[in-house]
């Protein structure tokens, strides 16, 4: 594994410390769990290719997702720590097809505070034990849950709700989103006969179901030719509230004010409280999950004044669900170490139920670079 061997035994005497399985999924993996979970900025970066029955694979481009099927295979006992190290493959602008990744995916710790803060943690001893002095490097965090959170407390329709998380972690993409938002999209709805339209906008779905039936009745398309009359006005009823929302002026002062958060950890759950109680916004239980969160990052050895808190920052990768963090170099945007929770990723590879679930990554390359070079 060329340039990282030397921190092979220092990972693996700290993975053992923290109770991890070691793991080593196989090279060549389905492509399909990529394809549906993890979203376009790893997707387009993945080496395809095709087996002899025709099924997509892949070269390995993370450990997340099979680390997380294999324990999903093998019915392992839950809570269960996982760590390993090895290749992975992703087409890279400026930088190797192949390079060695290290981690650790934490599952099924009912305490999600004391796993997230455990996470952070552990990135950080990871690195000091590869010789990464630590104290003046940037510790990024951020949270998806508390981001979905404020925008379930706007009362925005769930199609966009649903629109602007999938943007979460891309920022180009979110701007686009928030102005599309500001301005409203009734131009989309332009083809739409009136009839149609006008039951889609006062949600009567039981009439707009007739009416679809009909209409596909005339049209001479047979049963179960497509979408069901009552998946299609389903769909149209969201189309239509997606393309006449439109947030006014306050409350996209308020969403702003809240991606615009960017304060030491320490300081952020007051910062959250004040904007939550000046706009009467109810943000309950996510609120009380960040502060429950950062009592455990402290009671782990955090200094939360040392961590950088970006109520915008996201990952993108699809599958994360509260908790992002990451690990640079000052003044750089590729990570050292990063990771965050995706809850619901292994219900969505197959498990029998919820998993809670927690892991973080180490790019090898960028940390054996950094200790050469002596960075503190």
């Amino acid at each position: 594994m060329g340039r990282a061997e030397p921190f092979e035994a220092e990972l693996g005497a700290l993975f053992s410390q923290r109770g991890c399985e070691p793991v080593a999924p196989p090279l060549i993996l389905p492509a399909e769990p990529y394809l549906d979970t993890a979203g376009e900025a790893l997707r387009r970066r993945i080496f395809l290719t095709r087996g002899e029955g025709g099924e997509n694979l892949c070269l390995r481009p993370d450990f997340t997702i099979p680390v997380c099927v294999e324990h999903i295979a093998q019915r392992a006992k839950l809570p269960k720590r996982y760590a390993y190290r090895g290749l992975v493959f992703r087409q890279r602008a400026g930088g190797p097809a192949e390079f060695v990744q290290a981690g650790i995916e934490d599952l099924g710790e009912e305490n999600r505070a004391t796993a997230d803060a455990r996470a952070l943690a552990d990135a950080l001893a990871c690195l000091k034990a590869c010789g990464v002095e630590t104290a003046s490097l940037d510790v990024v965090l951020g949270d998806q849950g508390l981001f979905e959170a404020f925008l379930r407390a706007l009362g925005l329709p769930e199609g966009w709700q649903r629109r602007l998380i999938r943007t979460f972690g891309h920022d180009e993409q979110l701007q686009a989103a928030l102005a599309a938002l500001a301005k409203g999209g009734g131009d989309a709805l332009s083809g739409l006969s009136p009839d149609l339209l006008d039951l889609a906008r006062d949600r009567e779905e039981g009439a707009l179901i007739r009416l679809i039936a009909h209409r596909m009745e005339e049209a001479g398309l047979p049963p179960h030719s497509g979408r069901s009359p009552g998946e299609v006005a389903s769909r149209l009823i969201e189309k239509v509230a997606v393309a006449e929302a439109r947030l006014g002026e306050g409350a996209m002062e308020l969403l702003n004010a809240f991606l615009s958060i960017d304060c030491p950890l320490d300081e952020a759950g007051d910062r959250l409280a004040e904007l939550a109680a000046s706009a009467k916004l109810e943000l309950g239980r996510a609120l009380t999950i960040f502060e429950t969160r950062n009592l455990a990052l402290q009671a782990a050895g955090v200094d939360l004044a040392a961590v950088r808190y970006l109520a915008a920052f996201g990952r993108p990768i699809d599958y994360y669900t509260g908790l992002v963090f990451e690990v640079r170099a000052p003044g750089s945007a590729d990570p050292f170490a990063g990771g965050g929770r995706y809850d619901r990723l292994l219900t969505i590879l197959g498990a029998e139920g919820p998993i809670p679930a927690v892991g973080f990554a180490l790019w090898m390359d960028r940390i054996a670079a950094a200790a050469r070079g002596g960075v503190a």
